[in-house]
């Protein structure tokens, strides 16, 4: 059973609540970064020390770690913990009740990363390493401990999840030390999930849910991940696109042939892939499959001059990516990413350069990641995808075909689809704690840009199948951190921004 236990309380006893309870937002935000300014040494110490666990939530004995690690630093702030588990990597669930306080917020991050591969990082991923610029600029170590007085914000800390998503975790119980140590009350009942298993896509999640029945609920869910505006502007996303991932292999002879011998006379499934790839897309991005854009929904008032507003970033992707022409026929990319996307993520077939044969394979498999909206279902795209393919010719298996199959179609190709997937979801900019936070987070940051929907998928629909309760999105890391690859990191002002937004929010949220 979980025991309730009060930090606010403690708070209340020691120091005095009036002058606390009158703090504006900007005050509250002054006293957090005078309080991160006197101990920067120990935030990033304590940040490096989380970073420093190996995290792929495939190993569930460094999972462990991790999750101790969080729960303990969790309990020295008062908060009550649960580790949650349902067969695979570990959650850490966290509860701290605040006297007076009439609503909840649940805020959630997670402590797993991708894998990696050291072999293609410049600094080993769980040897944290700071440095004076981005690696891109020519970045060179700084031995942190030797460090005295302020640390430069525009210095990066590279490590695996250092952006993705460890960062919050300590942003979090530094802005707790930081309201104790200054007398500011939470405003509000604060509830934390940290995810162990995010970048395996959360598979258990609603297995928790389900089985700790009212433990998730909540008057607002505050999602803390992924990159924020390339403008460096602070956000709030109200949305995100769902996923589903196919792959699609081709076949030719039953065994490699000489493409000399046999060129212009054998199937090639090579030719075949490209040939369905593009029946499916044109060069713009545009889905070609019909049905597909049926029952995407459409952009609200609200939220097409929220795009409006926010700052134009094509000329400065183009000339940070060395892009010409970008897809989308013209359209900018905080549009495009509310429309699904039909991306292929890999292909193999056969090999290039020094590994090239002249061959005709027997066969090319191609990776395809469906990016979907709110409104599609995912098994409907499913049925609508099998009808094209179907109407190319194709005779379609899902499992390896037989020797019969092969050799009684004119053209095989195996679907196999990777898991159910999830659709996309938007939460309304228009409700009421929607509204409150958009109004607390701009009396800090009048410049708050308003992003209906965020291109990358995290595992709301767990929760928005099950509890209702508006879910709205802080990613808190800069654009350029490399998740999910080498040499991933977090700038240091994003850091202490996060401090400051958290401080705000649990501080104000709240109020009457």
């Amino acid at each position: 059973m979980l025991r309730k236990i009060c930090l606010s309380c403690l708070l209340l006893c020691v120091l005095p609540n009036s002058n606390a309870q009158q703090a504006s937002s900007l005050e509250v935000a002054e006293r957090i970064n005078a309080y991160r300014s006197d101990n920067e040494k120990q935030i990033l110490q304590d940040f490096v020390e989380l970073l420093s666990l190996p995290n792929d939530s495939i190993n569930l004995a460094d999972m462990a770690v991790n999750a101790e690690h969080i729960e303990n630093l969790l309990q020295q702030r008062g908060f009550e913990t649960l580790r949650l588990e349902a067969g695979r990597a570990p959650y850490v669930f966290g509860e701290l009740l605040t006297p007076g306080a009439t609503e909840t917020l649940l805020l959630y991050a997670h402590f797993d990363g991708q894998p990696t591969q050291i072999e293609n990082w410049v600094y080993p991923p769980f040897t944290p390493t700071l440095l004076d610029a981005p690696l891109s600029s020519g970045g060179t170590p700084i031995d942190m401990n030797a460090v005295s007085g302020r640390f430069d914000p525009e210095w990066r800390l590279y490590a695996r999840s250092a952006g993705d998503d460890k960062m919050p975790v300590i942003a979090l119980i530094h802005v707790l030390d930081a309201m104790r140590q200054n007398g500011i009350p939470l405003s509000v009942n604060l509830k934390v999930l940290f995810d162990g298993e995010e970048e395996r896509g959360s598979p258990s999640l609603g297995a928790i849910i389900d089985a700790n029945p009212g433990l998730f609920e909540a008057d607002l869910m505050l999602f803390s991940d992924g990159p924020m505006h390339q403008s460096r502007r602070a956000q709030l996303v109200f949305g995100v696109r769902g996923g589903r991932t196919l792959d699609m292999t081709t076949y030719g002879a039953v065994r490699p042939l000489h493409s000399g011998h046999y060129g212009n006379w054998a199937p090639n499934p090579i030719m075949r892939m490209a040939y369905l790839l593009t029946s499916m897309r044109d060069e713009s991005g545009r889905i070609l499959i019909d049905g597909y854009y049926d029952n995407v929904a459409t952009l609200s008032e609200r939220e097409r001059e929220a795009i409006d507003t926010m700052p134009n970033i094509e000329a400065m992707l183009q000339d940070e990516l060395m892009v010409n022409t970008p897809e989308g026929a013209g359209m900018r990319i905080e549009e495009l990413v509310t429309l699904p996307a039909f991306n292929a993520r890999g292909l193999i077939a056969g090999g290039v350069g020094n590994q090239g044969r002249n061959i005709i394979l027997s066969t090319a498999t191609a990776s395809i990641n469906l990016r979907l909206v709110p409104n599609q279902d995912p098994e409907r795209i499913r049925e609508i995808i099998e009808a094209h393919v179907s109407a190319e010719g194709f005779y379609i298996v899902h499992d390896d075909p037989t020797p019969e199959q092969l050799r009684e179609h004119e053209k095989v190709i195996k679907l196999d689809w990777r898991g159910g997937g999830s659709p996309g979801l938007r939460t309304s900019m228009d409700g009421e704690m929607a509204q409150r936070l958009i109004a607390v987070m701009r009396e800090i940051t009048p410049e708050l840009l308003l992003t209906p929907t965020m291109g990358g998928g995290l595992p709301l629909n767990s929760f928005d199948d099950r509890i209702d309760m508006p879910i709205v999105i802080l990613p808190l890391a800069n654009h350029d951190n490399n998740q999910h690859s080498e040499n991933e990191n977090l700038r240091l002002q994003n850091f202490w921004d996060a401090m400051t937004a958290y401080g705000v929010v649990l501080s104000q949220l709240g109020r009457p």
